[in-house]
């Protein structure tokens, strides 16, 4: 017996996608024509979901063995590319809402009440599995989203919250790096005094400057000693505990040098994969910023200082968001501890020759 071949319509369940637009306001004696724009826009969000759950899943995956081959993190990286790519299709569907006028809006928001995207699910389990943690979240009227959830959809994001998220797999991945600690160089030791050479130098500048008088010298001398402070705290296994205890850092002071070792050096080959899987989390955490600030100000273009039709403070809620909701910051902050190029402490022989393709001419021995 022979199956019946696929058609495009089977194959994408075209009848079932194309009948799952019902409008609320179809029960009324005209349906609200800018409805059927708002329902299409975020079932088309939510596809966007379950597609970057699944390559979240698979890179979970890769990141759960105890080593990760070259190959492999050139997969992860691709896979993280990905996401990025479908955020920005996200954050510019906005765009089409925006051809909805406020006053469009207005004729069915009342019947959307009291649902709201703070119920999607998918979008939970998205920070769930890249790391945001429970009490990092903006409570919504004291209350966990959690409570506003589906006894089915509570299970589904616990599952995630439960499990290792992509920041922790990452960060114990970043303190497997085998290059901070040779025989022959100390990265800390090196870098410190690569630093301390490139903040005297430019203090000496500043003194010598002419045009700055006593004061002016004092103010800049004064934020570079700052600076130096700053500098301080991620050689300093005392400070650094400090600031992860009261949640200025979260990523391990550990892989935090790891992971700045890979931004410095990126230029090795062994290390320019790396440093991609972590400028994509960076992009991805950015973009994710991006989505809600994007949405917030639709939010303040649509309603106003209205409240949400869940229930929440409106734009105000999604711009506090914000502030609590960054994942992968401490990555980005890493910049402050970047320097010239030309201030690196030289890499010696033996780890440059474990860190890409070294090549001696033997007629140069």
């Amino acid at each position: 017996m022979s199956s019946k071949k696929p058609t495009y319509s089977t194959y994408l369940q075209l009848d079932k996608i194309l009948k799952s637009q019902k409008q609320l306001s179809g029960k009324l004696k005209k349906p609200i024509h800018d409805e059927m724009l708002f329902i299409v826009i975020h079932q088309i969000y939510e596809l966007w979901f379950k597609q970057i759950i699944h390559e979240i899943d698979s890179i979970l995956e890769y990141f759960s063995n105890p080593s990760i081959a070259e190959t492999n993190i050139n997969t992860i990286v691709s896979r993280l590319t990905r996401i990025h790519d479908i955020q920005k299709i996200a954050i510019n569907q906005i765009d089409i809402l925006k051809s909805m006028t406020p006053m469009d809006f207005l004729e069915f928001r009342d019947l959307l009440n009291p649902a709201s995207g703070f119920q999607s699910t998918q979008f939970r389990i998205i920070e769930n599995a890249l790391g945001l943690e429970e009490d990092s979240r903006l409570k919504f009227s004291k209350h966990s989203y959690k409570d506003f959830l589906s006894q089915d959809e509570v299970e589904q994001v616990e599952k995630y919250e439960k499990n290792k998220s992509i920041f922790q797999l990452v960060e114990e991945w970043l303190e497997r790096t085998p290059f901070i600690e040779s025989e022959d160089f100390t990265f800390w030791k090196s870098y410190k005094n690569a630093i301390k050479d490139m903040l005297d130098h430019d203090i000496k500048i500043i003194n010598e400057n002419p045009n700055l008088d006593s004061a002016g010298k004092e103010e800049q001398i004064n934020n570079y000693n700052k600076i130096y402070k700053n500098y301080n705290c991620l050689f300093d296994k005392d400070e650094y505990e400090k600031l992860i205890q009261n949640k200025s850092r979260r990523l391990s002071q550990k892989a935090s040098l790891a992971a700045l070792f890979i931004m410095l050096y990126r230029d090795e080959p062994i290390l320019q994969s790396p440093f991609r899987l972590l400028t994509k989390l960076i992009d991805i955490d950015q973009s994710l910023n991006a989505w809600r600030y994007s949405h917030a100000l639709l939010a303040q273009r649509m309603i106003g200082s209205k409240i949400g039709s869940g229930g929440s403070s409106g734009s105000k809620y999604l711009t506090k968001t914000l502030e609590k909701h960054s994942i992968f910051s401490d990555y980005s902050n890493l910049s402050t501890y970047l320097i010239p190029k030309s201030s690196l402490p030289k890499l010696p022989e033996t780890l440059k020759e474990k860190l890409g393709y070294y090549f001696i001419n033997k007629g140069d021995k």
